[in-house]
């Protein structure tokens, strides 16, 4: 029992770190915690004597189980959530709000970057950048070289910070006038939406947007009142290395949008959310 007790013990002690480790993996809150769960049934099971370091053991352990989780979502070919799809109010167990505030501490943006890369790929990063695990020790999970772990991890943070974008200073002022579109979005602030609207900017999107009740509109004023009150699901980000915004409810693609900017204002606004547009698309993190 004293033994039970001070496994118990110890998985708690490491158990917001696990779910972390998970959730930057898996991308949602409830496979995070499926994953923690198993991890503990594990621990629950081995034989202590046999483990120096808890914590590292732990890491391995939930990361092998993301990864087995991970291929075997790609083998299903899971699609983004349908677009007619109410969101839930409790999704297996999770709270919607406490998800969401998860995926604001990681970062909406580079959630669904992350989700496009290799399930390898995406160990090997998530482990070595954000928390700061040897190649030596990513390896064996993996199932790589030390070589090879590395250069999955390197592959992963091209795509998660591709340099192929606009000059420095263009993309800096891009992405304030997108940050005030959208935070006059969330506010319903009609003065701050006319104040980066070209007069005579548009509105559109691809059929799958439009199917989803999206519209088509022309001139400052229309636009500003179609976005009063919206874009709470919304993000900043790159999209093929130019400013845009990517929705994402509960860090699942939905879609994105493609933003022209000239002169200070946004003169197109373009929703995309064919799932095969967005397939091909280069998204990467500011």
């Amino acid at each position: 029992m004293h033994e039970e007790k001070d496994l118990a013990g110890t998985f708690d002690a490491n158990r917001r770190h696990l779910k972390g480790v998970a959730y930057r993996m898996l991308g949602s809150l409830s496979e995070a915690e499926d994953a923690v769960q198993e991890t503990w049934l594990r621990f629950s099971r081995a034989d202590s004597d046999d483990i120096a370091n808890p914590g590292g053991w732990l890491t391995t352990v939930v990361a092998r189980i993301c990864l087995d989780m991970l291929r075997s979502r790609k083998a299903r070919r899971e699609e983004p959530l349908e677009a007619h799809e109410a969101e839930p109010i409790i999704v297996g167990g999770v709270d919607p709000e406490q998800e969401m505030l998860m995926a604001d501490s990681v970062g909406l943006a580079l959630l669904v970057v992350l989700q496009k890369l290799a399930p390898a790929e995406r160990i090997a990063f998530v482990l070595h950048d954000m928390f700061d695990l040897s190649f030596d020790e990513i390896a064996p999970i993996v199932g790589r070289s030390t070589t090879a772990a590395r250069q999955l991890a390197s592959r992963a943070r091209r795509r998660v910070q591709d340099t192929d974008t606009l000059p420095e200073a263009e993309l800096s002022q891009n992405r304030e006038i997108v940050d005030a579109f959208i935070k006059a979005s969330r506010a319903g602030d009609f003065e701050g939406l006319i104040a980066v609207l070209d007069p005579n900017v548009s509105l559109g999107g691809d059929a799958r947007a439009l199917s989803m009740g999206g519209v088509t509109l022309n001139g400052a004023e229309a636009v500003a009142r179609s976005f009063m009150g919206k874009a709470q699901n919304a993000r900043t980000g790159l999209i093929d290395g130019a400013v845009g915004i990517v929705v994402a409810p509960h860090g699942e693609l939905l879609l994105v949008i493609n933003v022209t900017i000239a002169g200070g204002r946004i003169t197109a606004i373009h929703a995309v959310a064919e799932p095969a547009a967005l397939e091909r698309m280069e998204l990467s993190v500011l």
